[in-house]
Parts: C-alpha cells; sequence; structure tokens
C-alpha cells in the first residue's frame, strides 16, 4: 500500500535535553501517510518526558523532503482529510522550542512540517515550495495560513498560486528561515549549538515565551500584550526566575530546573 513505509526516529542527546526527531524515507524523503502519524507520536513521547526541553527535526535523505506520498492520496477517503495535517503538525502544539534544520527540497507537507517548527535553518541549496497547485490542489497541513503569517499575504499568494519554488537567500531575507549554513555537516552542527544554547534557558520560560507569541500574534495588539503582562506575573512566582536573579548578582551562569 502507498500510503506506508518510512521512518520517523527518535533518539536523545545534550544529556537527554534535546529530542532528535528524524524522517527518514530515501534520498527524497517521501512523506507516507503512516509516517505522518509517526510524527504525532514522536511528539506526544516527547511531552511525556519532562527531561526533555529541546527539539530538532532533520532528515536523514540528501532532501529534508519533497513532499507527501501523492500517489498514496488517491487511496485515502475523503472524509479522512477533515483532520490533514493535525498529525504531521504537531510541533506547533509542543510545549517544547522545536528546531527544523532544513537541506535540499522542503516541498509540500514537508514545508508544511517546517512551518509548525519554531525556528528554521537552511543551507543555501535548500528551496521551499507549496506545489500543490500543480495537482489540482491546495496545501492541506496548514500551509496557507502559517506560510501567509510568515512572509506576509502577497508573497504567500504569490508563491501558492503560482507553486513557484522561494531560494534559500530570499527564506532568509523574508524570515522564513533564520540563519543559512554553508552545507550539511555546517547544519548539523548549527542545529546542535542552537538546540544547545535553547535547553540551557528555563523551560517554564521557554515554554511560555513560545505560547505568548503563537496566540498573541493572531488576536489585537491590546490582547497580546495583556497576555504578555499575565505570563510575566505569572513567571515571577517560578523559582526558575529566582534562580536566574540570583546567579545574574553572583556572576554565575543559572541552573534552571523547569519550576
Amino acid at each position: 500500500m502507498a500510503l506506508t513505509g518510512g521512518k520517523v526516529l527518535l533518539d536523545r542527546g545534550h544529556d537527554g535535553r534535546v529530542a532528535y526527531l528524524t524522517l527518514s524515507h530515501g534520498k527524497y524523503t517521501v512523506i507516507t501517510w503512516e509516517m505522518r502519524q509517526r510524527v504525532a507520536e514522536a511528539f506526544a513521547g516527547i511531552e511525556r518526558d519532562p527531561d526533555v526541553r529541546v527539539v530538532v527535526v532533520r532528515s536523514d535523505g540528501e532532501h529534508f523532503s519533497s513532499g507527501g506520498d501523492i500517489a498514496g492520496f488517491m487511496e485515502v477517503d475523503p472524509i479522512d482529510f477533515t483532520d490533514l495535517g493535525h498529525n504531521v503538525t504537531a510541533a506547533a502544539r509542543s510545549t517544547r522550542p522545536v528546531v527544523a534544520a532544513v537541506d535540499g527540497y522542503c516541498f509540500g507537507v514537508g514545508l508544511e512540517l517546517a512551518l509548525s517548527c519554531d525556528i528554521r535553518l537552511a543551507t543555501p541549496r535548500s528551496q521551499f515550495a507549496l506545489p500543490e497547485m500543480n495537482l489540482g490542489m491546495i496545501p492541506g497541513s496548514g500551509g496557507t495560513q502559517r506560510l501567509a503569517r510568515l512572509i506576509g499575504l502577497s508573497r504567500a499568494k504569490y508563491h501558492v498560486l503560482t507553486a513557484t519554488r522561494i531560494q534559500a537567500q530570499q527564506a532568509l531575507d523574508w524570515g522564513l528561515v533564520a540563519e543559512l549554513s554553508e552545507d550539511r555537516a555546517a547544519l548539523d552542527a548549527a542545529a546542535d549549538a542552537l538546540a544547545a544554547k535553547l535547553a540551557a534557558f528555563s523551560p517554564a520560560a521557554q515554554r511560555t515565551a513560545k505560547e505568548v507569541l503563537d496566540r498573541g500574534i493572531d488576536g489585537p495588539l491590546y490582547t497580546g500584550i495583556e497576555l504578555e503582562r499575565k505570563a510575566y506575573s505569572m513567571l515571577r512566582a517560578t523559582r526558575d526566575f529566582a534562580e536566574g536573579v540570583a546567579a545574574f548578582g553572583e556572576k554565575r551562569r543559572p541552573e534552571f530546573t523547569g519550576r
């Protein structure tokens, strides 16, 4: 069956504080229906692990992902598409910061997965696209909405309606990616360094900042500011904040626990 195949590997690094979620399905990393569910299951496991502070999403293929298993879609009943994207975009709902390390093609559902992550790193050879128009279809896993919020409505309309690829430098200039690394090795090193940096911060502050940013951006400014103020007040009561203040005064590195 075309719907099955591929793997989503999960392992730990940096003393167990960083979870690496690796897409594995050949040179082009075609994402099957089964792999979508494996992504959701991996994130569910991460949420249950109190030691994990950061997640890195990557691919072991030559490309991050050329997209979904197109032929397999014809095997899915239309009613099953109503929940399309809820599984593969689990990164957006994760309480941990999620970093996508993108090298090569990042198309279709692969881009939608990357868009659901908090930070994207890439290489100069990376290309981004939502090519569904070529199939008489539109993106169905959050691509239209997340891309518009990241690069603006006008640019998103152009790239969705024309299925035109976004080159790496464009992606960097527009804020779609945060940084470009020279090659795959440099990308992996950059993702490791960023993950280690994020893991050293307070998990409570990281989780709260992610939620305030995600929820505030879709509401009026005053609503976002009010949410920020209440979150700030809540964090004032945490041990991590007290530890951060103490470490600052004592000129040492803080030891955050997430409490």
